[in-house]
């Protein structure tokens, strides 16, 4: 079974919360690609927005991809903190308030972040989705769910 399979799997299983981790990966590419790109601005609040979309990116890559907890060398304080995103509650507070302070960056002038904004809510509103639909929290296994984070958490 190839990966494409795999994935295609994923995805028919109707599972809010897989829709939301690939939803995820997405807005963390568009984060750290965003946030580094609007960095170099002369606009010192779109600096402000771009670094935080930036470490919002960076954040989403542990809390999407559960094994890069073990292979990085990270802090227990940092671990426990990412764990706290393990079920859809959380990780659509997580998202949903990312997209916020993303969408805040209107205020100082439309860049490209906005579509940082749209993907981070997109997702935060699948994880509600799964939340509100009573699915338990699925992730997916090419990704490094599955039997991989069992054994994180």
């Amino acid at each position: 079974m190839s990966i494409l399979d795999n994935i295609a799997g994923e995805f028919k299983t109707r599972n809010f919360s897989i829709y939301g981790q690939w939803t995820g990966i997405l807005a963390m590419i568009l984060c750290i690609a965003l946030g580094i790109a609007n960095l170099f601005t002369i606009n010192v609040p779109i600096m402000v927005f771009s670094a935080i979309c930036l470490v919002s990116g960076t954040l989403l890559i542990f809390v999407e991809i559960p094994i890069l907890l073990r292979i990085c060398p990270t802090s227990k304080q940092f671990d426990d903190f990412v764990k706290k995103f393990h079920h859809n509650w959380g990780r659509a507070g997580l998202y949903i308030g990312l997209g916020v302070v993303q969408w805040l960056s209107i205020i100082a002038a439309a860049t490209s972040l906005i579509a940082a904004a749209v993907v981070l809510t997109i997702a935060g509103l699948f994880y509600t989705l799964a939340a509100i639909k009573g699915q338990e929290f699925t992730g997916s296994k090419t990704l490094g769910g599955g039997g991989v984070a069992s054994m994180i958490v």
